[in-house]
């Protein structure tokens, strides 16, 4: 096997192992985070009716008129987009979420992301 598809392999288990015990409710929604090595995905979602309430994104024009780089990958693209969801989440009314890293170690730009969130108003 590659040493892509290894890493690929590794990702998919530690996000399965942490979905299992994990799950966002109405009181308190999952802030799922993906990374690709170009942007940030960020949202805030209701398990029990399978909504999604709240996303943003390193791709949305609104995010990339901030962005200063062409890119979305570094972890100031990260921390525009923890502020932007967290914004968003508090004009819904949502304040409490629990924070999916999505398989990520928790560095870098998901931490980014985090912080940024927490900063903005977001309780995990």
């Amino acid at each position: 096997m590659s040493k892509l598809k290894d890493k690929r392999a590794g990702l998919r288990k530690r996000h399965y192992r942490i979905r299992n015990k994990m799950s966002g409710t109405g009181d308190r929604p999952r802030l799922a985070v993906y990374r690709s090595s170009k942007h940030i995905y960020a949202q805030i979602i209701d398990d029990e009716t399978g909504h999604t309430l709240v996303s943003a994104s390193t791709s949305i024009k609104e995010a990339r008129d901030q962005l200063s780089g062409k890119t979305g990958g570094n972890i100031n693209a990260a921390a525009i987009v923890g502020r932007m969801v967290a914004e968003r989440a508090k004009e819904k009314g949502v304040t409490k979420v629990s924070f999916d890293r999505g398989g990520f170690k928790y560095h870098g730009r998901i931490k980014a992301l985090a912080n940024a969130a927490r900063e903005a108003g977001l309780e995990f």
